[in-house]
């Protein structure tokens, strides 16, 4: 980027220097000033990543001066600068600056030697027309708005993948309690009534029994190990009802019209509801912005005697195919686990809602 910058910053400053020798006005003793100011104006662009309130002054009081001196040249330093300036966020600095610029450039060509206002005002306006302020602004907002729609969105696709990778590890989970535990706690316990058998009828016990049921029981102890390192997908404390603002903050920042109610006090909810209604949230919200083509979507926390109700509305295009995908799977997952329920669908009125109601009173 600094070669970059270097050299559109070196191709200004050269364009700047050729428009001022090829004018038209009588030499002065100030002229080497004028072509010092050309220069810098132009060089000072290196700069505008790093520190672009800096570059827009710079550039402006370099414009303002070689016009004063009598350089009538465009200011196409100043204009990169407020394009830089407005990519960098800084648009107020950058509107402030620019009113001023409308306003003193005409001084500057005044002072110059200009005949009348009049003529001041139309020099003005030829070296800097407001048309190209406006361009460079826009310029510069469009291409911070594309940036940061570009940042966003690869941070949804890690958020993703990261989701994704904690969904199949819990896939995993479930899938190894089902398949392995239930066959290993049966080998355990037969092994288990086996000794206990020979020993109440006085026999001595096989060795081999005895290993079968240690085995057994170590087998058992480190499969529950396994399961809840497999349970454990996020090293960092888990999301819960604090934070479901910022994910409709962040879902506003997208281009979605997103509101949050909460209705009641939601300080004494267990934590597994808690992680859950910030998942179902997430995951509407995810959806909302992916498949519905969404203006608008509203979230809903009502806690009421023993359930917490949440529910996430939106004005898309709800489409159902009859197969639920896999965010739509885990929801209601997550959901039964609790012993809560959940329903999913298009509303009437056109577009989809999530509905979930989890008990708060039950041990998770």
């Amino acid at each position: 980027m600094r070669v970059v910058d270097g050299v559109l910053a070196a191709g200004v400053a050269a364009v700047l220097l050729v428009a001022g020798l090829s004018g038209q006005h009588g030499p002065t003793a100030l002229d080497p000033l004028g072509y010092a100011l050309l220069v810098a104006g132009g060089l000072a662009l290196v700069a505008r990543r790093r520190a672009p309130i800096v570059v827009l002054a710079v550039t402006a009081v370099c414009a303002l001066a070689y016009q004063a001196i009598g350089f009538e040249v465009p200011v196409v330093a100043y204009l990169f600068a407020v394009y830089a300036a407005v990519r960098a966020g800084h648009w107020v600095a950058a509107l402030v600056a620019s009113v001023l610029m409308l306003g003193a450039v005409p001084v500057a060509i005044f002072a110059a030697g200009a005949h009348d206002a009049g003529q001041a005002f139309t020099q003005a306006r030829d070296v800097l027309q407001l048309a190209w302020l406006v361009a460079a602004g826009a310029a510069g907002e469009a291409l911070r708005q594309a940036e940061r729609r570009a940042d966003e969105a690869e941070r949804t696709r890690e958020e993703t993948a990261r989701r994704r990778a904690g969904e199949e590890r819990l896939h995993i989970a479930r899938e190894l309690h089902d398949s392995l535990t239930h066959q290993i706690s049966v080998i355990k316990l037969q092994a288990e009534v086996a000794v206990h058998l020979a020993r109440k009828r006085g026999e001595d016990v096989p060795d081999a029994l005895l290993a079968i049921r240690d085995a057994g029981r170590d087998a058992a102890r480190e499969l529950r190990a396994t399961l809840e390192a497999l349970r454990d997908d996020d090293p960092v404390p888990p999301h819960g009802l604090d934070d479901v603002p910022d994910l409709v903050d962040r879902a506003r920042a997208g281009g979605l019209d997103a509101r949050l109610t909460i209705e009641g006090r939601c300080d004494d909810v267990p934590a597994a509801v808690s992680r859950t209604a910030y998942r179902i949230v997430q995951e509407s919200l995810t959806n909302v912005a992916r498949h519905a083509a969404a203006a608008t979507a509203s979230v809903r926390i009502d806690r009421r005697p023993g359930t917490l109700v949440i529910r996430v509305d939106d004005d898309g295009a709800a489409t159902v195919d009859g197969v639920p995908g896999v965010g739509l799977t885990g929801m209601r997952e997550r959901v039964t686990a609790l012993g809560g329920r959940l329903r999913a669908g298009p509303r009437r009125e056109g577009g989809f809602s999530v509905r979930a109601e989890l008990p708060v009173d039950r041990p998770a």
